[in-house]
């Protein structure tokens, strides 16, 4: 097969794995853009699906269908005898949709079953392995993997106990055996490859911002807020540093004068108080919590939003300023290189610990409510980060 149509394989373990459940996180939606784009190519298209049992080969048609489920389509209801496999309900939904299947430890056999040249694509984080590595060396396969963070390693107080060492064996497995990598940002770039070498090798790489998509506003599906309100976006986790903007809300009390605020995201591993004054607030009628809104929704509540708050404390590309900005939506991110390389000049930038600051800056935006930027940024375009990467020597 001529190297400009190699076919390209796909990891999907991650998106797989969250069909049916949740709404797409930012990691999520950037393995879905991949499977998107792939499809859209006049190449021979792979997914690659690790299991309990083994891992699944889907073809064109099978990574059609995960597309279609990531996308909201309906799963079937898996087969009784299926369900006695274990699994999530994307692997029980697609695995009759599968060219081949094989145990764990014949992965080598699965990717013989793609015939000719490929290049494997990771961006998902999961399923990075030194024996995934090790197998598609071995069949000729070229591998690039998207790395997104390296937050566990940088930030452990923030993330769960057991994701910090299982991390570090990835990270040691993509310095030692992939073939290309992708940065989301100079900064994640700079910390990656800084741990890269602990393990004594640095792969080839670039930076390409992941692209911004922001769906066009739905106010019928939008929760309807009557006062002035400001949005947070982001799974309930320490590093998202909720506990600073509800401290503040604690604060402004409860009345007629005070703003609204709308938190979107899933909850997380993360429990005690945090659950428990956002429950508060929510009573007295300040906060309202929302998961699984569609993307429609949460573009329209961004739209009417005095301003969106981003007080993070670790990132490593930051999707929901880029995505406020992009609609002249005022935004107050933390002081951290990543925002400032992301968001330019359209940001109001605090420090993540200044509780004062924020909420003065809060209320100043308060007064502003229906001014919007004359100027909008330009959010990074998904068609110029796959230029970068497919266009890159491998």
């Amino acid at each position: 097969m001529a190297a400009d149509t190699q076919a390209y394989l796909l990891d999907v373990t991650r998106l797989s794995g969250r069909v049916g459940g949740q709404a797409l996180t930012g990691i999520d939606r950037v393995e879905l853009a991949y499977l998107s784009h792939f499809l859209g190519l006049d190449r021979p298209i792979y997914g690659l699906l690790r299991t309990k049992y083994g891992f699944l080969l889907l073809d064109r048609a099978g990574c059609a269908a995960l597309q279609g489920y990531a996308m909201g389509q309906a799963l079937p209801k898996p087969k009784v005898w299926a369900r006695l496999l274990g699994g999530g309900q994307g692997a029980l939904a697609l695995r009759p949709l599968a060219i081949a299947r094989r145990p764990h430890i014949a992965l080598g056999a699965l990717l013989a079953q793609m015939g000719g040249a490929a290049r494997y694509f990771n961006v998902g984080h999961s399923n990075l392995s030194a024996r995934v590595f090790a197998a598609t060396a071995r069949a000729g396969i070229s591998s690039t993997v998207l790395i997104h963070d390296t937050i566990p390693l940088d930030y452990p107080h923030l993330s769960r106990p057991k994701a910090v060492a299982a991390f570090e064996t990835k990270i040691k497995a993509v310095a030692l055996g992939a073939d290309f990598a992708v940065h989301v940002s100079a900064d994640a770039r700079r910390k990656t490859e800084a741990h890269f070498a602990r393990h004594g090798r640095i792969p080839r790489g670039i930076t390409a911002h992941i692209g911004v998509q922001t769906a066009q506003p739905d106010f019928a599906a939008a929760p309807q807020i009557n006062r002035p309100y400001f949005v947070m976006i982001g799974t309930l986790e320490p590093r998202k540093n909720h506990k600073l903007i509800l401290d503040i809300w604690q604060k402004f009390g409860q009345g007629p004068q005070v703003p609204h605020l709308v938190i979107i995201g899933n909850n997380s591993w993360v429990g005690g108080d945090i659950y428990a004054q956002l429950a508060h607030l929510s009573q007295i009628g300040t906060v309202s919590h929302y998961q699984g809104l569609g993307d429609g929704a949460v573009s329209a509540l961004l739209h009417g939003a005095a301003g969106l708050l981003f007080p993070t404390l670790a990132e490593g590309f930051g999707l929901p300023p880029i995505e406020a900005a992009s609609l002249g939506t005022p935004v107050i991110v933390s002081d951290l290189p990543v925002l400032r390389e992301t968001c330019t000049t359209f940001a109001v930038y605090l420090n993540p610990t200044d509780s004062y600051s924020w909420m003065e800056t809060i209320l100043s935006l308060v007064q502003r409510t229906g001014r919007r930027n004359e100027e909008k940024l330009k959010a990074p375009l998904w068609a110029d980060h796959f230029k970068a990467v497919l266009t890159a020597p491998h």
